[in-house]
């Protein structure tokens, strides 16, 4: 408020009249406006200018503007080419030549239009191109207004990432992390395909990004690998590139043989450069270990085409970030085959399961018994998170908890962190108010006889929706949405079967 009332000031204007005028609510509405416009540079400018005025005058007052190391291009085609002159009167404003810093700056970076650009966009990139860079000039490449390496203070990544700020006493850190964040990652490096590459904007993929450092002919890299070649390996399915909680940035998941260092239960010595199994092949060699697997897969009333192949197909053989150990993540390593499912992503509102935790948190990934491979039939899927007797199982020795009989894994924070509502329903009513219920209503005078069909999908969609709560057909949550059913708002209880 103090703020406000010294840019009223400094506009000249009575802030005491101007809290009489508008009221305190305006007050505060009319001081966000202005804080914008100062924001956009467009605040009374000291000096009295003509709108005519030659850019060279600006360097009198602003010759700080190009003194450091890295001077924007921008620069030498003159302070009018972003900034114009506005004369009012006996009043001189000088403001940006658009509406937004953004807009200005994919006038001639248009390349890095977010709305234009396919993939994963660093998200200071789609608002303000001014949270990372100087408009003007800075010490720093690209005139970025910190580097990129450097302590907390120092490094203008870990403004907003913390990574390998906080590491457990035994765990480790990538030595890389000193040599700067830019050495493998460039900001606005994106594409089409969901690729690693893409979406964590790497200089190139791995493993070539990390044998730049790490050379596989290494001695020590070569034992400590058991002798086994890793050269073309994807290093991140094994080691967390930036940090971990065990030594050797090790993932948090990691199968057992290869955790206990029993390479052996698995491989045979290498021969020829090449990876030589105690099997003949890897299903033969999975099922040795994993045959209940085997057999869930063979009797699946609804079997998944996709677990008839090896197992390596789906699954990394020695370590992930996520349970299962999935090969690529937990969504990704589905939407590769599910293309109806990875359109969904466009939508704005995503379930976290889908889209973050991972298919197989509602989904039977070998095969079952249900239709669509889900977990559990009708209501029972949605309620065993948000019903009100969910009890996630803890698991404090992996930091884990389980639902589903324990047959699903979830991080311990999991509830929490992701805000999981919990439906306040008794005798399958309440929601979403109360009384209101959530299953099939049968007829009154026929118990055996459903009235109205009814389950969590009669109103949600499992995936994603275009709008907030995952209504059906991406509707909005309002009266008209319950107009579906109701049509007779003087009485809420007469209801019909949408569609019909």
């Amino acid at each position: 408020m103090k703020l406000l009332l010294h840019c009223l000031l400094f506009r000249g204007m009575d802030a005491g009249f101007a809290e009489r005028r508008f009221g305190i609510g305006r007050f505060i509405s009319v001081g966000l406006m202005l804080m914008l416009v100062l924001r956009a540079g467009a605040a009374v400018h000291p000096v009295p200018l003509d709108k005519n005025t030659d850019p060279k005058k600006c360097l009198e007052c602003h010759d700080d503007k190009a003194k450091h190391k890295f001077v924007h291009s921008a620069m030498e085609m003159g302070c009018l080419s972003c900034h114009e002159i506005r004369v009012n009167k006996d009043v001189t404003r000088v403001k940006l030549i658009t509406a937004t810093p953004v807009a200005l700056c994919i006038s001639c970076h248009a390349d890095k239009k977010a709305a234009d650009i396919k993939g994963m966009v660093h998200p200071p990139a789609v608002r303000d191109c001014l949270t990372c860079h100087d408009p003007h000039s800075s010490d720093n490449k690209n005139q970025l207004v910190k580097a990129e390496s450097g302590d907390e203070k120092e490094n203008l990544c870990l403004g907003c990432h913390k990574t390998g700020l906080h590491v457990s006493e035994k765990g480790s850190r990538h030595a890389a992390l000193d040599m700067g964040c830019d050495t493998c990652h460039l900001t606005h490096k994106t594409g089409a395909e969901p690729t690693a590459e893409n979406r964590f904007h790497l200089t190139k993929p791995a493993p070539a990004l990390c044998v730049d450092c790490h050379d596989p002919k290494d001695a020590e890299l070569a034992k400590a690998h058991n002798n086994q070649p890793f050269g073309t390996a994807n290093c991140v399915q094994c080691h967390d590139p930036h940090q971990s909680d065990s030594p050797k940035l090790m993932v948090k998941f990691q199968h057992a043989p290869f955790e206990g260092n029993g390479c052996d239960t698995c491989h045979q010595p290498a021969k020829d450069g090449k990876v030589v199994l105690v099997q003949a092949d890897v299903k033969a060699l999975c099922v040795t270990c994993h045959d209940d697997v085997a057999k869930q897969i063979d009797s699946a009333k609804v079997p998944h085409p996709g677990a008839a192949g090896d197992c390596t197909d789906c699954h990394n053989p020695h370590a992930s970030s996520q349970p299962g150990l999935p090969k690529t993540d937990a969504v990704s390593i589905c939407l590769g085959c599910h293309s109806d499912i990875d359109d969904l992503r466009k939508k704005s509102v995503h379930h976290q399961p889908a889209f973050a935790q991972g298919c197989s948190t509602c989904h039977t990934a070998h095969g079952g018994d249900n239709e669509h491979l889900v977990r559990v039939k009708g209501n029972g899927l949605c309620l065993e998170c948000h019903g009100p007797d969910s009890a996630p199982q803890k698991d404090e020795a992996n930091h884990l908890l389980t639902i589903f009989n324990g047959t699903v894994r979830l991080p311990d924070d999991y509830y929490v962190k992701n805000k999981v509502a919990i439906l306040p329903l008794r005798y399958g009513l309440g929601h979403p108010v109360e009384g209101h219920p959530v299953s099939d209503v049968m007829d009154p005078t026929n118990q055996s006889k459903v009235k109205t069909p009814l389950s969590c999908l009669s109103c949600h969609q499992p995936h994603a929706s275009a709008q907030p709560d995952l209504l059906v057909k991406d509707q909005v949550n309002n009266m008209a949405f319950c107009d579906n059913c109701h049509k007779n708002r003087l009485n809420m209880n007469e209801t019909v079967v949408p569609g019909k």
